[in-house]
């Protein structure tokens, strides 16, 4: 890719077209990604420089043409008004890092699960088992977010559907 543009270069869209670049010359230019996108150079510039937040079909167009599904986790945990409260962000590694994240996730599964069938059994939740049941949820959410990077992984580099 030629001239790096500073203003954009913390933009993970500017980024993700810089990387797809990469693999693809037609994204070196604006234009052509732009073209490809679907909508004006212009208006990608302004993306880029961020100047103006992207509409969630734009994002998804980028995602897509530039082989990069995490725009879309990103968009959603960074900028989207309902995403930002639900959505956690995840970072893709290599496939070997990122297994073995789901893997020691999992690991206290059998707890986890015996600890929620105590809780559950009698069908409150008592102030003595708030903290067991904040740690199963948290766990939880480790391991929710640990499979969506595995899954967003897959995407890219084997491109299985989502």
């Amino acid at each position: 890719m030629g001239k790096k543009a500073t203003k954009a270069a913390d933009n993970m869209y500017y980024l993700a077209r810089c990387e797809a670049a990469e693999s693809d010359e037609a994204f070196s230019s604006r234009e052509k990604a732009a073209e490809l996108i679907g909508i004006d150079r212009t208006r990608l510039a302004r993306i880029e420089l961020d100047t103006i937040a992207p509409y969630p079909e734009e994002v998804k167009a980028m995602a897509e043409i530039y082989n990069m599904p995490e725009l879309c986790n990103s968009y959603c945990a960074r900028e989207c008004p309902i995403g930002k409260n639900s959505v956690h962000e995840v970072t893709i590694d290599d496939f070997d890092r990122l297994a073995l994240k789901v893997l020691g996730s999992l690991k206290d599964i059998d707890t986890l699960r015996l600890s929620l069938i105590a809780i559950s059994e009698d069908g409150v939740i008592d102030e003595s088992e708030q903290e067991t049941f904040q740690n199963i949820l948290d766990s939880l959410e480790k391991i929710s977010t640990n499979a969506k990077a595995l899954q967003l992984w897959a995407i890219k580099n084997i491109r299985i559907r989502e």
